[in-house]
């Protein structure tokens, strides 16, 4: 039996439908409410959908015209921002640039609580996130990244001139509109007004003109 549920749907499954368009009693939800992400367990054999605002650990949201779905990270993936750039990677293994490795590469170290290879020099303090970008962009509405650098610290200028840049990327919200660009609501009630000057041109225009007037 498939159930089709409106925005405040709770009965049913109860909490398992929340947020489904379409659900059913064998397998949860199959079709999600706009901006929201389906996630698919597997159980065995059995699969079951659920409706999720963000995609739970060792998945990343995928949005689409037709439904947004959470994917699966990478094996050596415990967190990630997309199939090609993972945040935290599962035991044994390195993050290197958004890369899990087995091992750091030459001139790097492993940083104990985050396992991240980081360089051999001693790095100065992170400085302060960069403008959250999405294509180039810092304004608009989605997700994009924001990244912060700190260099090498003092030391020996032999040193210092082998170690490169240290830098991180993370996931954020941009919500700024971009120059020009109008909500809906500025955009209705300008167009409201235009009407208006419309009627009244029009009205004007068949007022008929009295003898005299031109």
């Amino acid at each position: 039996m498939v159930l089709l549920l409106n925005a405040d749907a709770g009965t049913g499954l109860g909490a398992n439908c929340t947020g489904c368009v379409i659900c059913s009693e064998e397998n949860g939800c199959s079709t999600c409410q706009q901006r929201l992400f389906l996630f698919i367990r597997r159980e065995g054999i059995r699969q079951y959908g659920k409706c999720v605002p963000d995609c739970p650990l060792g998945f990343f949201g995928i949005r689409g015209q037709e439904a947004n779905r959470c994917k699966k990270c990478g094996a050596t993936c415990e967190s990630c921002f997309s199939q090609d750039f993972c945040i935290r990677c599962k035991r044994r293994f390195h993050l290197y640039k958004g890369k899990c490795l087995p091992s750091c590469p030459p001139g790097t170290l492993t940083h104990q609580s985050t396992r991240e290879c980081q360089e051999e020099c001693e790095p100065s303090p992170w400085g302060s996130w960069s403008p959250c970008i999405h294509n180039g962009k810092t304004c608009g509405s989605g997700w994009g990244l924001e990244t912060r650098v700190r260099e090498a610290g003092p030391g020996k200028q032999e040193e210092t001139a082998s170690c490169r840049v240290l830098s991180e990327s993370r996931k954020c919200s941009i919500k700024r509109p971009c120059p020009g660009e109008r909500n809906p609501r500025q955009k209705s009630r300008k167009d409201r007004k235009d009407r208006r000057r419309q009627r009244k041109d029009r009205k004007l225009e068949r007022r008929p003109q009295l003898p005299g007037s031109q």
